[in-house]
């Protein structure tokens, strides 16, 4: 995908905008700056729900994240079909979100911005973000190997 748009605009989606889209968000953001791509590539995340609006990330992710040097920052907030105009693309965590958000484009008109990050993978063999809210330790630790490895595939795609 060519940036042509400048500063070329990236949403990351999960449902609750807590651990996944801003561990991504997190992620992707630290590899733009140190690209030095600051002022040609920004980021945001949102979830599919608002339950979680005004919250910050999950303090499980949060510490997973600061434990590899992440600096962490973000409020929850739900998506709206306004931000499918606002963003050059939109990378969804899992298909059920793809489904949601593309559900948001009735024209269908901009289906193919709306993507799976994982597309962007190549280390993992996985298509989707697993949520790792319920589950353990090694759920939120294998979520950040997950957006490390597309963040650094998104950054060769876009530069």
């Amino acid at each position: 995908m060519n940036a042509t748009r400048k500063p070329f605009r990236v949403l990351f989606v999960c449902m609750g905008n807590i651990c996944r889209s801003p561990a991504a968000e997190i992620v992707f953001r630290h590899h733009v700056v140190r690209a030095g791509l600051s002022d040609t590539i920004t980021t945001d995340s949102a979830g599919t729900i608002g339950f979680h609006s005004g919250k910050g990330p999950d303090p499980r992710m949060s510490a997973t994240l600061a434990s590899r040097g992440y600096e962490i920052f973000g409020k929850s907030r739900q998506i709206t079909a306004e931000d499918l105009d606002a963003f050059d693309l939109v990378l969804v965590m899992d298909r059920e979100n793809l489904e949601n958000v593309r559900s948001l484009d009735r024209s269908g008109d901009r289906h193919d911005k709306i993507r799976l990050f994982m597309e962007y993978g190549t280390r993992h063999g996985v298509t989707e973000v697993p949520d790792p809210y319920y589950g353990g330790q090694p759920g939120f630790e294998h979520v950040a190997d997950l957006v490390e490895d597309a963040s650094k595939g998104l950054l060769r795609s876009l530069s």
